[in-house]
């Protein structure tokens, strides 16, 4: 469904409507595996479960603005004015959906942010920390530091840092997936703006035609009313000529009579 000819429009309402519900239906999903976080239920399974819910998510979305595009780019006119109050509703929905997708997606990033400082914290603090005790200046105690550092460093457990690595790039796929539902927002703003523009034309060209119409329909009038006038002349006319005719002919019968 790639371009507007031959695309069922009542199809690809469906379409629409069928990924909108679907969109709904998984962020409740994800709210719901959300409130195990921070639980013993809060597991890798768990997590990568939630990522991929989000991935399907992100996925229909971008579908779902491509079948808004196609069909917001189907022919409007007069008589398909139902099709412009179907649009306005998907678009309505499909914001909606969109909107509380995006909350729980900061919802989430905010909490793998968290659950990483957490981390962080548990096993030892960073190079950069020491140093900023300093005010950014070099410490006296430098070399003793960094002996120190790598201490700590080398304190971190293969699995800290895995789970470290593993939430960052959750992150960073989170902020990845919200610039892109901005994006889609923006896909959406500019359908409504061009659309507009699309139903002020047709309902200027309906007026202008009406104006058309009316004024050939009021000339159409004015024509039968001079034709039926000549008409009606006609008729007085003839009907004069009988009656004179009459009467000269009682004029002549009577001379002759006489």
């Amino acid at each position: 469904m790639s371009g507007s000819s031959g695309v069922d429009a009542n199809l690809l309402a469906q379409n629409i409507s069928s990924n909108i519900q679907r969109i709904t239906l998984l962020t409740n999903e994800i709210q719901q595996m959300m409130r195990h976080f921070g639980t013993a239920q809060d597991t890798t399974i768990l997590r990568q479960t939630l990522q991929e819910k989000q991935q399907n998510v992100n996925h229909l979305a971008k579908v779902t603005d491509k079948y808004m595009k196609d069909f917001s780019s189907l022919p409007v006119t007069p008589e398909q004015r139902q099709r412009k109050i179907q649009r306005e509703r998907l678009i309505t929905e499909f914001s909606n959906a969109l909107g509380v997708f995006q909350k729980v997606q900061r919802e989430v990033a905010k909490k793998e942010k968290e659950f990483v400082e957490r981390v962080r914290a548990s096993s030892r603090v960073s190079a950069g920390d020491l140093n900023d005790d300093f005010g950014g200046i070099a410490s006296p105690f430098k070399s003793e530091i960094q002996a120190q550092t790598q201490s700590y460093e080398e304190n971190f457990t293969e699995e800290d840092l895995h789970l470290i690595q593993e939430r960052e790039s959750a992150i960073r796929q989170l902020e990845s997936d919200i610039t892109n539902i901005n994006d889609i927002f923006r896909d959406l703003g500019m359908m409504v703006h061009e659309q507009g523009d699309m139903i002020d034309s047709i309902e200027a060209n309906v007026s202008t035609t009406e104006v058309h119409v009316q004024s050939a329909t009021q000339n159409l009038n004015r024509a039968a009313s001079y034709q039926t006038s000549f008409r009606k002349k006609i008729f007085i006319f003839i009907a004069i000529l009988v009656v004179v005719a009459v009467i000269i002919g009682l004029i002549v019968w009577a001379s002759q009579k006489k």
